[in-house]
């Protein structure tokens, strides 16, 4: 098979051919039709998240086609928990202590085919083409996750306007919630899609104009914690919902006086998937895409790097 394959961090992807997968015993083997490209693949690719196994095939936003059957399905970030340790039993197995995640320990869907644990696989929701399902399955996902931390407000700040917060922000329109876009100043591409899907203003985060019941940090920049816990009201919450952030500078204790809370989202659980892949048709929810062949994985991450992505980067294979 064809596939984009990360041999050293810091490195462009490589096109190369590797042996077509063999599925173990409990996994389902993919024709790929679609793969969405992510922030965490970037952190990965650029050596900010450390212990990938090399050599890797990246992509974890994997809609694909199970050989044999012919079924659609959607593969996470999230692709294989113990089921044993505390947090599996809790419930929590977006926190298991020996979860292996896709793209990142398991070869993900940079690739014309890929295998992956069938329990970690979702139908998928008829009424989205391939390219539009693919960033349900990690920016809708994870966000979904994040979302529902803050989801009690009526006032809403999303930091950073991509892939995740272009998708919840319609979840959050459509639940009656005020969504303000907060993006770098001069950002005019986030800025006029925010205002597309229904936020109700869009500007730099210099600007905020009100007092936010709740911000969600989708950017990977530590510095916008505190601007989000300065535009918050006492009792609101900050959430970061990214897996990796740059360090958070120091801040006064005010900015978090007054029982504001401050969380990270670390992955997403299997329930989550299920809730939101029946919530999105309903809304319903539309991904924005750009779509590039498989080969053209380095411009897809080039074009993630310097914000020039509107909406989602797709691969298609």
């Amino acid at each position: 098979m064809r596939a984009m394959v990360l041999r050293r961090a810091g490195e462009p992807l490589e096109e190369t051919e590797l042996p077509d997968p063999t599925p173990r015993p409990g996994q389902i083997l993919l024709r790929v039709k679609a793969c969405g490209v992510c922030r965490t693949d970037l952190h990965v690719a650029d050596g900010e998240l450390t212990e990938p196994k090399l050599p890797l095939v990246l992509g974890h936003q994997i809609v694909g086609e199970v050989v044999g059957t012919g079924e659609r399905v959607g593969v996470p970030w999230l692709g294989w928990t113990c089921g044993k340790c505390r947090y599996c039993r809790a419930e929590q197995e977006n926190l298991c202590d020996s979860a292996e995640f896709t793209g990142y320990d398991l070869d993900g869907g940079y690739a014309e085919l890929a295998v992956a644990d069938e329990r970690f696989c979702f139908p998928l929701p008829e009424g989205y083409p391939d390219l539009q399902a693919a960033p349900l399955l990690c920016a809708g996902l994870i966000g979904y996750r994040a979302y529902r931390m803050a989801a009690e407000a009526g006032t809403i700040g999303f930091y950073g306007f991509g892939a995740a917060a272009h998708i919840l922000c319609q979840l959050a329109v459509w639940e009656g919630r005020r969504v303000l876009a907060l993006t770098r100043g001069g950002d005019d591409v986030a800025q006029s899609l925010a205002l597309e899907l229904g936020a109700a203003w869009a500007g730099a985060v210099e600007d905020v104009p009100e007092e936010l019941d709740a911000a969600i940090v989708f950017a990977p920049a530590g510095e916008l914690v505190p601007a989000a816990l300065r535009a918050l009201r006492k009792g609101g919450s900050v959430v970061c919902a990214g897996i990796h952030m740059s360090d958070i500078p120091a801040f006064p204790y005010e900015l978090l006086w007054g029982e504001r809370v401050l969380r990270s989202v670390a992955n997403l659980t299997r329930r989550d998937g299920e809730e939101f892949l029946e919530l999105a048709p309903r809304v319903p929810i539309r991904t924005e895409v750009e779509a590039f062949p498989l080969a053209q994985a380095n411009e897809a991450l080039d074009r993630l790097r310097r914000g020039e992505v509107r909406g989602a980067a797709v691969l298609v294979p």
